[in-house]
């Protein structure tokens, strides 16, 4: 078909685009999603009145609003720097599965270890395991260079039905009712949490990560061969820099942030590990990372508020009787919006005539 309209590339963006790009793309989102509420028959305007008044508008609310916002954060690091890089993480959901099962492991084999030593050693734990499983598409690309998307998202499925298969067999709680859950973890093994609320240690440590990512990037040689990988693999190559290194430790550095995301999910939040532990974290945090551009200080406020929008939703299904699944659909169309801003950002509509 012969459009009248072409896209023509900008030779020279203009790099104030790119910082109000997350605000315009959230905009439209909920533009979106006002005309999909209406659909519903609910009033738009009263409901993301309610979801801010959920998420955002008590202490309690708040306060929850900061625990969705933890394993988003820890899992958008991780599959920000791999982006950063050039590779494509869709695995976060798997590594983050990986990380509970390890963290989960060293709970229950070594119970009688006092809380300093045994919770350091779950995070420890938790994070080589997500780092092997990060480490297993990273592999193959640079040996075989099998594309990377589809061996992580493989490894999501994979991951998760290996926590099912413990779940549902060797680990399984014979105290559980049947229930597919783990032994509770003790005490010694649950991170501390603020008083009060459920605002919990992974918090203080996935800010720490943000921060030691920030100055990995911006003030390490390591971080200027993944900014300069990621920008263009041949100057790299050309440059004399190792891909196949690089990409090896940031792959490594990505599945051990996703899997301290689900260390921080079993001992912070949910005290066993159990089937369906994710509720798709692994997933947001794709939206999370590109709504951030791929930056680690920027992802701490992104990860805050799609954890409003998470904790807002079960808002909405008390207070308007709209299914939970509205947050999803919120987030859906954020994501497209983002790639469709970023699309005009980037290029420009030209009248063929014009040209």
């Amino acid at each position: 078909m012969n459009w009248p309209v072409a896209l023509e590339k900008r030779s020279d963006p203009s790099p104030r685009l790119w910082y109000v790009l997350p605000a315009v793309a959230i905009g439209i989102g909920l533009l979106l999603g006002a005309m999909v509420l209406s659909l519903m028959g609910a009033h738009p305007g009263e409901a993301y009145q309610e979801m801010a008044r959920g998420a955002f508008g008590s202490v309690y609310g708040l306060s929850e609003t900061l625990v969705k916002a933890t394993p988003l954060l820890l899992a958008g690091l991780g599959v920000g720097v791999a982006f950063r890089a050039g590779f494509w993480n869709i695995g976060a959901e798997g590594q983050l599965y990986m990380g509970a099962m390890g963290g989960t492991w060293m709970a229950l084999t070594y119970p009688g270890l006092p809380a300093p030593l045994l919770q350091p050693l779950m995070i420890v734990t938790g994070c080589m395991a997500g780092a092997f499983w990060g480490l297993i598409p990273a592999v193959l690309r640079t040996r075989w260079c099998v594309n990377e998307i589809i061996t992580t998202l493989m490894g999501n499925y994979i991951a998760i039905l290996w926590v099912d298969f413990l779940v549902y067999g060797p680990w399984k709680d014979p105290r559980a009712f049947g229930f597919p859950f783990a032994p509770p973890l003790l005490q010694t093994a649950r991170l501390p949490s603020m008083p009060g609320n459920r605002v919990h240690l992974g918090l203080l440590l996935g800010l720490l990560a943000a921060t030691g990512l920030a100055m990995l990037l911006k003030h390490t040689r390591l971080g200027y061969e993944i900014r300069i990988i990621g920008l263009s693999p041949g100057a790299a190559r050309y440059a004399g820099m190792n891909l196949t290194r690089t990409t090896l430790l940031v792959m490594a550095l990505s599945g051990g942030l996703a899997a301290l995301a689900g260390v921080c999910e079993v001992a912070g939040v949910q005290g066993q590990l159990k089937h369906g532990l994710s509720p798709g974290y692994g997933y947001t945090a794709i939206i999370v990372a590109w709504l951030a551009r791929l930056d680690p200080w920027a992802t701490i406020v992104v990860s805050v508020l799609l954890g409003g929008l998470l904790v807002g939703s079960d808002m909405l299904q008390i207070a308007m009787n709209l299914p939970v699944a509205v947050a999803y659909m919120l987030q859906g169309l954020i994501l497209f919006s983002v790639l469709a801003v970023e699309l005009l950002v980037g290029y420009r509509l030209v009248w063929k005539d014009a040209r």
